[in-house]
C-alpha cells in the first residue's frame, strides 16, 4: 500500500504567532515551511529593554532554525497567493495544502540576528550619549521605552509627546492615568494632545516643534507611533476581498479566512475584536495548530476548536520593578504587576514555549 502523501503547511510570517504555529506543527503529519524576510524570531515586547540593556537581546532574539528543527525556512517576502501556492519575491512558487498568514505589523527589521543585536547596541549608545531624549508616541511602546530609560538613566531629561488626550488609549482610563502619574513622578515631561513633525526639527540645534507650537530641545528622538498592519501585499492576491477597511483579514470563529477552507490567519493581522497582544497571538497559534492537526488527520470540521476573543487584560511594564495591569474588574500599579512581567518580560516563558532553554546557552 502506497504511503499517504504528507500534507504541506506554509506559514507566512515568523513573528510571535507564525513562529509558534510552525514549531507546533513541525513534528506532526506535515511538511512545514516558514517564510519570513528575517532569519530570526524576536520577542517584540522585550526589544525596548534590549535598547537600554543590549545583552538582554541575546535571549530575546534567536534564529528560526533553533526552534524549527524539522521544517524548511525560506528567508523572503511573499508577493502572491493562489489557491494552491505562494510566490516569493525571488520568483519561487511554494505549494501548500494549508496556508497560515501571520505577517503582523509592518516593520523594517534587518535580515540577520547579528544585525538586529547591533541595532540594540546602536540605540544604547544613542541613549547613553544623550542628555535629553524625546519620545514621540504615548502608546504602550512609548510608555514602556520611557520606563526603561528612567529606570537605567534617571538623570536623562525625558519628554514624551502624545497626540491623544491620554496615554495608552487602548486600555481604560484608570490604567492610563496610573501610567501617566508614574511617569510624571519620575520627572518625565508628558505632553498630550500634541504631535511632532520631524520635518520641523533641525539636526544641528536638536529642536523639535509640536502641533501646539511648543519647542522641545532634545539630543535624540525615538519614534514610537503604531505601525500599520502588514497586509498591503494581499491586494493583488486571491485574498484581496478578504481584507477589511483597516487592513485586517476577516476570519471566522476557527481563525480561517472567511470563505476559505484551508487558509488561516493569526496574530495582529486578523479582525478578531480584542486588544492585539503577544499572549493572544500565541493563543491563535495554539488553536490553529490544533485545528490543522484535526483536519490533516481526517477529523470533521464540526470538531474544530473555536477561538474565543481575549478579555481586556493588559500589563504594561514601567522599568524593572513596576508595571500597570488592567484586569476585567480592577486596575493596579506597582510591584505586584511588576513581578508578573517587568523583571523578565516573559522572555524565559516564551523561550520555553518555543522549545528553548529559558536562558541562552
Amino acid at each position: 500500500m502506497a504511503e499517504e502523501r504528507r500534507r504541506v503547511v506554509v506559514v507566512v510570517g515568523g513573528g510571535v504567532a507564525g513562529g509558534l504555529v510552525a514549531r507546533l506543527l513541525q513534528f506532526h503529519a506535515a511538511d512545514v515551511s516558514l517564510i519570513d524576510p528575517k532569519q530570526y524570531f524576536e520577542i517584540p515586547w522585550a526589544s525596548l529593554r534590549a535598547m537600554v540593556e543590549p545583552s538582554f537581546g541575546e535571549r530575546s532574539v534567536f534564529n528560526h532554525n533553533e526552534y524549527l528543527t524539522n521544517g524548511r525556512i525560506v528567508t523572503s517576502h511573499v508577493i502572491n497567493i493562489t489557491d494552491t501556492a505562494v510566490l516569493t519575491a525571488e520568483g519561487h512558487w511554494i505549494a501548500y495544502d494549508y496556508l497560515i498568514i501571520a505577517t503582523g505589523h509592518k516593520d523594517s527589521l534587518p535580515r540577520t540576528r547579528t544585525e538586529r543585536l547591533e541595532q540594540f547596541k546602536d540605540d544604547n549608545r544613542k541613549i547613553k550619549s544623550a542628555n535629553s531624549i524625546l519620545i514621540i508616541g504615548g502608546g504602550p511602546t512609548g510608555v514602556e521605552l520611557a520606563g526603561e530609560i528612567v529606570a537605567d538613566f534617571p538623570e536623562k531629561k525625558l519628554t514624551l509627546v502624545h497626540r491623544g488626550p491620554r496615554l495608552m488609549e487602548f486600555v481604560g482610563e484608570k490604567a492610563s492615568k496610573k501610567a501617566h502619574d508614574w511617569l510624571v513622578s519620575k520627572r518625565v515631561n508628558v505632553l498630550l494632545n500634541q504631535s511632532v513633525e520631524l520635518s520641523s526639527s533641525t539636526d544641528e540645534a536638536h529642536t523639535y516643534r509640536t502641533s501646539a507650537g511648543t519647542t522641545i530641545t532634545a539630543d535624540c528622538h525615538f519614534w514610537c507611533i503604531g505601525k500599520p498592519v502588514s497586509s498591503s501585499w494581499l491586494k493583488d492576491t486571491i485574498l484581496k476581498d478578504s481584507v477589511d477597511g483597516r487592513g485586517r483579514l476577516k476570519v471566522d470563529e476557527h481563525l480561517r479566512v472567511k470563505g476559505r477552507k484551508n487558509i488561516f490567519a493569526i496574530g495582529d493581522i486578523t479582525d478578531v475584536p480584542e486588544i492585539k497582544e503577544g499572549y493572544l497571538a500565541q493563543r491563535h497559534a495554539q488553536v490553529t495548530a490544533k485545528n490543522i492537526n484535526l483536519l490533516m488527520n481526517g477529523g470533521q470540521e464540526s470538531k474544530m476548536t473555536a477561538y474565543k476573543p481575549g478579555s481586556a487584560i493588559a500589563i504594561v511594564s514601567l522599568g524593572r520593578k513596576d508595571a500597570v495591569a488592567q484586569f476585567p474588574f480592577m486596575t493596579v500599579i506597582g510591584r505586584i504587576p511588576g513581578m508578573i512581567k517587568s523583571k523578565d518580560l516573559f522572555v524565559g516563558k516564551t523561550r520555553k514555549d518555543m522549545g528553548l532553554p529559558p536562558h541562552a546557552g
